[in-house]
């Protein structure tokens, strides 16, 4: 193809060059291309017949190859959408999910009355600070706190909050190591894949989204053991505690948090594709 391509053009070879990649669609395409010219969708129908720049049109062309050899689009371009935001994302995160944004809305909805309140948050396990940033969005009075036991994660997520003008406060932790004092809710998306569950992966997760915020030990049970040992030290009376889970680690969490809070109240809740995903703990008064 020439260097003189439209939008249009560049989109259609596209096409052809992902229709025989089964895991690839033109989302994916329509994704890179909407953040490399900075075109929402409509803009882009408007400038369909438009020249496409020509260092642009090389850069979309580079973009193609690296989404064919399996980079994921939101680490091509840096940037992905959560909860109606837009976030940095690197290697050294990982790229925020639709499950996760259930989540947030399960914890606005279950604190609706207490939105004006000040309450202190945590968030363990911030990575790209998705779910910390959301939450300050929806809940400015809120202070919160997010931590990671990745450096690099929270470079990320303190861009992130520069960039959104939101302030969050940050630690680097393994889970509650370095935390101190109590919090009204804490919240947390953590590392819980097995080992086993490898030859059952998208094999773009395993070769590119980092391994430290994928796998944990004992089952991809451990870091909600040790939620479970912090959570009742670090919440204050009546506080609640929601997790978001493995697609059949319903049981084994509840157990978990069962034995090591027995006073709590536990309840789940399934996403909207029917999986088992969050559970939410609220410590006893």
């Amino acid at each position: 193809m020439n260097n003189q391509v439209t939008f249009f053009e560049a989109r259609k070879w596209a096409s052809f060059r992902i229709k025989n990649q089964s895991e690839l669609d033109m989302y994916d395409v329509d994704f890179i291309l909407q953040h490399r010219s900075r075109f929402s969708a409509t803009d882009l129908l408007i400038h369909y017949q438009q020249i496409m720049p020509a260092q642009l049109w090389r850069q979309f062309q580079a973009d193609i190859e690296a989404l064919l050899a399996g980079m994921p689009p939101q680490y091509i371009v840096h940037m992905a959408e959560f909860y109606g935001l837009s976030l940095m994302v690197n290697p050294a995160v990982l790229i925020p999910r639709i499950e996760t944004e259930e989540l947030v809305d399960w914890i606005l909805n279950e604190t609706s009355l207490q939105a004006r309140d000040r309450l202190r948050i945590l968030d363990i396990g911030t990575g790209s600070g998705a779910i910390a940033l959301a939450l300050k969005k929806q809940r400015p009075n809120w202070q919160v706190v997010a931590s990671d036991i990745s450096r690099q994660a929270l470079s990320v997520a303190q861009t992130n909050a520069a960039r959104l003008n939101v302030k969050i406060d940050f630690v680097e932790s393994d889970v509650f190591e370095q935390i101190s004092g109590q919090f009204d809710l804490i919240v947390s998306n953590p590392p819980y894949i097995s080992t086993k569950e490898t030859p059952y992966m998208d094999h773009r997760v395993l070769e590119h989204e980092p391994k430290l915020a994928l796998y944990a030990a004992e089952d991809g049970l451990a870091i909600y053991k040790q939620l479970a040992l912090g959570a009742s030290q670090h919440l204050k009376s009546g506080g609640r505690l929601f997790i978001e889970i493995g697609f059949h680690q319903e049981q084994a969490v509840s157990r978990i948090f069962h034995r090591a809070m027995p006073a709590a109240q536990i309840s789940t809740k399934h996403d909207t594709a029917g999986h088992q995903r969050m559970i939410q703990v609220r410590k006893g008064s």
